[in-house]
């Protein structure tokens, strides 16, 4: 059997579903983009501000406050203190359109193994985290807790999820909304095809109730090229109703309409204050989010 010398090729989707476990996947998937970063990109999650000390010599001037000196012409340090009580909610979208993929992955697969990361990810710094999974309605929900044999009851679940039915995100956001009864973090995976506006709204609940809220969107690659050509069979694996077309006439104006469905939830997002982040299914997920983690660490 030939050795694998680049770890990096653990992290490629296709090759993370033909891993064994779940916790494999999110082990390898964690030490790959914490490998490539100088300390850990989830700080910002675990982080509180604190207050305001005057600067002395040797203190790091990565925390200081241009804003206050701007001001005071006097240089501050932005003092943080940690929240050992985090809560993560990560809410995954199993409905049937998350069944789609077309590089021996599946959006669901995918969102799986960010899950999957996420949960091993804050339980490695001691945060709580709970699951809460939906297709037509809420299939499954697991409380936040901060045992690491929390961890496998989680991945349990992940490995057994199959994609199926409809779903009406804005309903369901509204009911898993009320089984988190605490401030907290709100992880929200999904293809988001449903209508933007009725989304957002729900997610904005969330915000209303003093939540941080992060939205992970994935595509797959052919949602978003339509690659094929000739005529083609298209059918709604949700509603099961079907039309055929011919790509390349139709394939301008669907990548214009597809720009516009994005572009919406992320200024829609931005203007709620809730973090927008876009993946593509096909792109490596430790490359993935650790670009997203190191961007939500150096905003602060």
């Amino acid at each position: 059997m030939e050795k694998k010398d680049n770890k990096q090729n653990y992290l490629d989707p296709l090759v993370l579903a033909k891993l064994s476990s779940m916790l494999l996947r999110a082990r390898f998937v964690v030490e790959g983009f914490i490998a490539g970063l100088h300390q850990s990109p989830f700080r910002g999650f675990s982080l509180e501000f604190a207050q305001h000390r005057p600067y002395s010599v040797g203190d790091e001037l990565k925390y200081l406050d241009w804003k206050v000196y701007a001001r005071s012409d006097r240089f501050y340090i932005r003092q943080y203190r940690e929240e050992t009580n985090l809560k993560g909610y990560i809410i995954l979208d199993a409905s049937a359109s998350m069944g789609y993929g077309t590089r021996g992955i599946s959006k669901l697969q995918y969102g799986c193994y960010l899950a999957s990361s996420l949960a091993y990810l804050m339980l490695r710094q001691q945060d709580s985290v709970g699951l809460g999974t939906f297709s037509s309605k809420i299939n499954t929900y697991i409380p936040p807790r901060a045992n690491r044999g929390h961890l496998s009851v989680i991945l349990e679940e992940l490995e057994q999820i199959t994609p199926q039915g409809e779903t009406d995100i804005s309903n369901i956001l509204q009911d898993l909304g009320q089984h988190i009864k605490k401030r907290g973090l709100v992880i929200f995976i999904s293809d988001l095809f449903d209508d933007a506006d009725r989304v957002i709204k729900a997610l904005k609940y969330f915000r209303y109730r003093k939540n941080e809220v992060i939205v992970f969107h994935l595509l797959d690659p052919a949602e978003m090229e339509l690659p094929f050509s000739d005529l083609v069979l298209f059918e709604d694996m949700e509603k099961k109703t079907e039309i055929i077309s011919q790509p390349d006439i139709i394939r301008s104006q669907y990548k214009k309409i597809l720009a516009d469905f994005i572009e919406k939830y992320k200024l829609s997002c931005q203007e709620s204050g809730i973090d927008y982040c876009f993946m593509d299914t096909s792109v490596p997920l430790d490359k993935a989010l650790g670009a997203y983690l190191a961007k939500r660490e150096m905003l602060g």
